[in-house]
């Protein structure tokens, strides 16, 4: 039933007020509800902005689970790599050891070898000392027994002395000092130069080494000048297999008498110079 119909029924005078009232009442109800439709629209529009910020904001928060899950990997991956160079390093760390080690080792190896090296030279060396000894002392019993064959063509009636067999006369003119060093002298030879009955005689004071050196002619020397000083007529010598640039330069040089293997050397001038002292 309409608001009309039933305005009809009330009083004459209701009516009029009631109508009234009715249509103030619909009009504030449509401005109310225009309000209602507004804010709803409103409302909606609201709603649908919350909607889809919502929507925009599970899509970030998809894209950043993604990106967490990413990152996640990466740093899965990153502490694996971590793992492997860690691994790696305590390899190396180890292979260094090893390394070490084995260096260590090798050293000790090569002080070993040549602490080895060093003894076998100073055995070799003690070794060739004692050969060398060995074959001079040959070589001297050789001179000693053959100096006429060895000097013979030089010297007539050629014949090896022992220094010992002088003793009694040397003392008169040698202090012991001196005469202890002539007692080393390896081999005495005595001999007449040349042919005439009153050819004058001669001393060898002989040096033997399997290898002369400067300083085998220096003892020669120094031993010839102490049977000088005891009188005696002596032309310092050298002999040996082998002589060394000093040694045969020092022979020449101090006109001292070299045999090498046999062959004679520097006699005319170790000769003339012993010929000449008084």
């Amino acid at each position: 039933m309409s608001y009309v119909a039933i305005a009809q029924d009330l009083p004459r005078e209701l009516q009029l007020p009631i109508l009234r009232l009715v249509e103030a009442v619909r009009t504030d109800m449509r401005e109310e509800l225009a309000v209602r439709r507004q804010d709803f629209d409103e409302l909606r529009a609201t709603v649908q902005e919350l909607a889809e910020a919502q929507r925009r904001t599970e899509q970030r928060v998809d894209r950043l689970e993604i990106a967490v899950q990413e990152l996640a990997e990466a740093q899965r991956r990153t502490e694996q790599r971590l793992e492997e160079l860690a691994e790696a390093q305590r390899r190396t760390e180890q292979r260094v050891e090893e390394l070490a080690e084995a260096q260590r080792r090798t050293e000790e190896v090569v002080r070993q070898l040549v602490e080895f090296q060093i003894r076998a030279e100073k055995r070799l060396d003690r070794l060739e000392t004692r050969v060398d000894a060995i074959w001079g002392e040959q070589l001297e019993r050789r001179y000693r027994e053959r100096a006429y064959a060895y000097f013979g063509q030089i010297l007539r009636g050629a014949q090896a002395v022992a220094v010992s067999d002088l003793v009694a006369e040397l003392e008169q003119h040698l202090s012991p000092e001196a005469l202890e060093s002539l007692l080393l002298l390896d081999v005495l030879v005595r001999g007449r130069v040349g042919r005439q009955p009153d050819a004058p005689e001669v001393w060898l004071a002989l040096e033997v080494s399997a290898v002369v050196d400067r300083h085998d002619v220096e003892r020669a020397q120094q031993r010839a000048a102490l049977l000088r000083q005891a009188g005696y007529r002596v032309i310092p010598a050298v002999a040996g297999e082998e002589v060394t640039e000093g040694g045969q330069a020092a022979a020449r040089e101090g006109a001292v008498l070299l045999v090498q293997d046999g062959r004679r050397q520097f006699w005319e001038e170790a000769l003339a110079q012993a010929l000449a002292s008084p």
